[in-house]
């Protein structure tokens, strides 16, 4: 029978971008089960430990706490989604919260294109040209207006002509 691939920490960690500290730290909390040991004590991983600490790094980008990932590195990776309901709602929820925020950071994205876009048409107002005439404003560009959305990033306070110092 042939003898199982094994990595080093560092191979380890260069395969699934995540750090050989934090590799350790993984192993020190339990997420990650104790590593099998050279001779010499070096850790040695196998291709399901790779395996297992990319799933954790996919989990913690989508925002998960550690600790909620502990049920999910429970389940073997072969394992039917029937048998754990819980999980599977668990699941779902937090897909459902990644999805909301997809939707408010693309209102935070339209929010600065329509910045930018009213800071192109301010570079069009008339200005002094370099010879001294003035340049007259191209017709037809008009600003997009701002909906309630894009106005919610702002404190009442800070809406343009709401007071005397207002954010321009």
């Amino acid at each position: 029978m042939k003898a199982e691939h094994t990595f080093t920490i560092k191979q380890t960690a260069k395969l699934t971008g995540v750090s050989e500290d934090t590799i350790r730290y993984y192993e020190k909390i339990a997420l990650l089960p104790r590593a099998n040991r050279k001779d010499n004590g070096h850790r040695v991983y196998q291709q399901e430990d790779i395996d297992r600490i990319r799933l954790i790094a996919c989990l913690k980008k989508t925002g998960m706490p550690l600790e909620e990932m502990r049920p999910f590195l429970e389940v073997s990776a072969d394992a039917d989604p029937a048998e754990y309901p819980e999980l599977v709602e668990q699941l779902r929820s937090h897909r459902e919260n990644i999805v909301s925020q997809i939707a408010s950071l693309q209102h935070v994205v339209d929010f600065i294109d329509m910045k930018l876009e009213e800071g192109r048409y301010r570079r069009e107002c008339p200005a002094e040209s370099q010879d001294g005439e003035s340049e007259k404003m191209t017709k037809g560009s008009k600003l997009k207006p701002v909906s309630p959305v894009e106005m919610s990033y702002f404190t009442g306070s800070a809406r343009v002509g709401n007071s005397p110092d207002s954010v321009r």
